[in-house]
């Protein structure tokens, strides 16, 4: 099959389906307050009125379908090497993207797009905090000729004549990583508590604000939850509040991993990773080793004994807010799984190599920090108050173990090491973490002394790259200046194009 690109292409026809879908999702999303304000109070609104308006909407949600199908073109500008694209509803807009800033082309497909048989096609430019472009319905060969096309650019320059592309066809071979599904329970169990416990805050405090707002009522009925919690005393519980939360985390954490990453496999692909993961929304990705700028091994001491860990890969971004979110994470591979990856990435193992560790200072003002600010604070409030439930000393004695272990076990992990080849950079208290780079993928350097540091000889480094900084602090400074000037001096002469 041959697929003309140099001349505008429309997209199935079976797209208006997804893009009608796709409108209903964006106005569910900015009006979801009022459906769950109706559904509470159904007889608040007649249902006539409330009929007529949803045969109303969905007849203009089908209108704005078919004009975004009708106005959306795409085409490759082989002249300029550009690839263009035309969108809108009434008023149409050009895109033109440069071929040679495309860092990466994901080809996904939803429930939706699985059930009517096409394929997304979304285009990030390195310097975008999000998607370029976004082609919503084509199938999956003008899918995989495109993504190629798109691609390619990257790694030659191609003659700007127009000729049509061959598509390229995957070779189904035996993927050489593929996680189970156990390792997905695994790393379900042993990740993320925090992110999951502050998701599920947010969208509590959310909800209650909305649901609150709406019913006019700001008052709490404290008798109701006095009630539940007079059987038990303080200590109780938070422990019987802390189990719940917990196991709460863990249903969360295990069916995000499973919804996300089911069926993970990575394959080879003339020298690249071939990507493709996902239950109900599957996503393939290509991961180019020339483009990558930060590898980040993520393990703690219960996925060691089950021998799983967690790769994040890190390509350029817009900046340092956006790197979490356009990272590759491959969650439940081994430590063999793991070198294979990295090989295929740097070429070769990474090594570690001289030593740096943080002076014990750095460790002082963390306990500084953390731990006698808020418990001074407490004091006050106690000093001042006089009326404080003797149980809570429990918890700020607990608070002071659990923060003293936590920062301790932090500085003690908290290393560099320096190789010819490789910087690697660990860090963490709990999921310890080491973050690879190499020093021809740095773009800038950054030494930082206090002044009352000159005489202890202790400064902090930063490493600026694409894909996001890496910092170490209150390390010898003498030392971090030394390799800083050879980093600079390799920047100034190096004609590498990892781009």
């Amino acid at each position: 099959m041959k697929v003309d690109f140099s001349a505008p292409q429309k997209q199935s026809a079976v797209g208006i389906v997804v893009m009608f879908f796709d409108t209903i999702r964006h106005f569910i999303k900015a009006f979801w307050v009022f459906l769950v304000v109706y559904i509470l109070k159904p007889h608040a609104v007649g249902s006539l009125y409330v009929f007529a308006g949803l045969m109303v909407l969905l007849v203009l949600f089908a209108i704005i379908a078919y004009l975004k199908f009708r106005n959306f073109t795409f085409f490759l500008d082989e002249r300029n090497d550009e690839f263009v694209i035309t969108e809108g509803i009434l008023n149409k807009s050009r895109t033109t993207i440069n071929l040679n800033k495309i860092q990466q082309v994901n080809i996904k497909q939803s429930l939706l797009q699985k059930i009517i048989g096409v394929h997304s096609l979304d285009v990030d430019t390195a310097g975008s905090s999000k998607e370029e472009v976004v082609i919503k319905a084509i199938s999956h060969d003008i899918a995989l000729a495109l993504k190629t096309r798109l691609l390619e650019h990257g790694d030659s320059k191609i003659e700007a004549v127009e000729r049509p592309t061959e598509v390229i066809t995957i070779e189904e071979t035996k993927p050489f990583v593929k996680i189970s599904f156990s390792s997905l329970l695994k790393m379900g169990i042993t990740s993320n508590y925090i992110k999951s416990f502050l998701l599920l805050l947010a969208f509590f405090f959310s909800t209650y604000e909305n649901v609150q707002h709406f019913y006019n009522d700001t008052s709490i009925d404290t008798d109701q939850i006095g009630h539940y919690t007079q059987r038990f005393n303080l200590f109780e519980m938070v422990i019987i509040v802390l189990v719940l939360l917990f196991a709460v985390i863990i249903v969360i954490n295990v069916f995000r991993m499973v919804f996300r990453y089911f069926n993970y496999t990575i394959q080879k692909q003339q020298g690249s990773l071939l990507l493709s993961f996902g239950l109900l929304n599957t996503k393939n990705t290509i991961l180019k080793p020339e483009r990558v700028q930060i590898a980040v091994v993520t393990q703690n001491y219960f996925q060691k004994k089950m021998n799983i860990l967690q790769l994040r890969i890190k390509q350029a971004t817009a900046g340092e807010k956006e790197q979490k979110n356009t990272a590759i994470e491959i969650p439940g591979c081994n430590e063999l799984e793991r070198d294979e990856i990295l090989k295929l990435i740097f070429h070769r193992v990474p090594q570690r190599g001289l030593m740096l560790k943080p002076n014990w200072r750095k460790l002082g003002f963390a306990v500084f920090l953390t731990i006698i600010i808020p418990v001074f604070g407490f004091y006050l409030v106690v000093r001042y108050s006089g009326n404080v439930d003797p149980q809570l000393y429990y918890f700020v004695a607990a608070y002071i173990g659990v923060l003293a272990i936590l920062q301790y076990f932090k500085f003690r992990n908290s290393r560099i090491f320096i190789h010819d080849d490789f910087i690697i950079k660990q860090s963490g208290a709990w999921d310890i973490s080491h973050e690879i780079i190499e020093p021809e993928k740095i773009q800038a350097v950054t030494t930082s002394q206090l002044f009352w540091h000159k005489s202890l000889n202790i400064g902090s480094l930063t490493l600026h790259t694409a894909g996001g900084n890496v910092s170490f602090q209150l390390g010898n400074f003498e030392t971090i200046k030394a390799y800083a000037n050879v980093w600079l001096y390799e920047l100034e002469t190096s004609d590498s194009n990892w781009m």
